[in-house]
């Protein structure tokens, strides 16, 4: 099983259900942990390609995507809540 970093930008015009929709697909993972405004790590038996073709299906074209498996790298925060490091301590 890997961990994945999704992030994402997405463009005008934003709307809440662009977001709505983009955050019950990582949401349907699960185990995931939220540690900035746009970026999430999943746990996934999937590829990174994958998860990207199924978000691309859910934004517009004009958004932006990001997806990077992150399994064993190292790794630092700031000002992330504990909830989120000890996820990260136990999943990556």
């Amino acid at each position: 099983m890997s961990t994945l970093l999704i992030s994402y930008d997405l463009g005008l015009p934003e709307t809440y259900e662009d977001y709505k929709l983009l955050i019950q697909y990582i949401k349907s993972y699960s185990s995931w942990a939220k540690p900035l405004q746009s970026v999430w790590l999943i746990k996934t038996t999937k590829t990174s390609a994958q998860v990207r073709d199924e978000i691309k299906a859910k934004i517009d074209s004009n958004d932006k995507i990001l997806v990077v498996d992150v399994t064993k790298t190292g790794w630092a925060t700031f000002n992330v809540s504990k909830e989120v490091t000890g996820w990260m301590k136990e999943n990556l």
